[in-house]
């Protein structure tokens, strides 16, 4: 079972903003949206982009910055297709450490 890790601090994210964070051999993209921190999988699986480095709308939404598939960082279906997406990890806050869990 696997553990939660932290990743980054409280304050480390503007509100809509999103980071590209290594965690052992995987990139998980974090983003701060409503006062809230969500991880997802990194990579579009279009094409391989950077999810992290996308534009992330006030809808919880975030664009693939290569060719603008659209992903829900909430819960990662992609919005064109909803059975379809990229995986989703827990998050949690302790203290001022952002922690992700990558086994679900």
């Amino acid at each position: 079972m696997s553990e939660f890790q932290t990743i980054a601090k409280v304050g480390s994210l503007t509100e809509g903003q999103g980071t590209t964070i290594q965690v052992g051999d995987k990139l998980v993209a974090l983003f701060l949206h409503g006062g809230e921190y969500f991880a997802i999988d990194d990579h579009c699986p279009h094409q391989g982009a950077s999810l992290g480095a996308g534009y992330l709308d006030e809808d919880g939404t975030v664009a693939c910055p290569w060719h603008a598939w659209r992903f829900s960082v909430c819960d990662g279906t992609w919005c064109d297709n909803p059975k379809l997406g990229v995986d989703t990890y827990e998050v949690r806050v302790e203290g001022d450490e952002i922690q992700v869990k990558l086994s679900q």
